[in-house]
């Protein structure tokens, strides 16, 4: 995950920083988002939200099924950062 996030922090888009990193566990906040800037300053955190924050959750999917994504508040609706929260599953057979 953390390769995935440097593709989508390319060109100073997002300033983040990975708090644990495990087999099993991904845990990290945004701290600036251009992406939010730039909605805001359309007058649109709506549709940013709906755009750009909108496909972490099926990116999150994309990863495996055994992956889980789980956010709080993000910068798009007025936090001071985007809390990040990725979580392996246990195999259940």
């Amino acid at each position: 995950m953390a390769s995935a996030w440097k593709r989508y922090a390319a060109g100073d888009a997002l300033a983040y920083a990975v708090l644990e990193q495990s087999p099993n566990t991904f845990d990290m906040n945004v701290t600036a988002c251009r992406y939010a800037q730039f909605y805001k300053e359309l007058g649109e955190p709506e549709l940013g939200l709906l755009l750009a924050c909108g496909a972490d959750f099926p990116v999150a999917e994309g990863f495996g099924p055994d992956i889980t994504l789980t956010r709080t508040q993000t910068i798009m609706q007025g936090a001071s950062h985007c809390d990040f929260r990725y979580r392996r599953l246990e195999p259940t057979d």
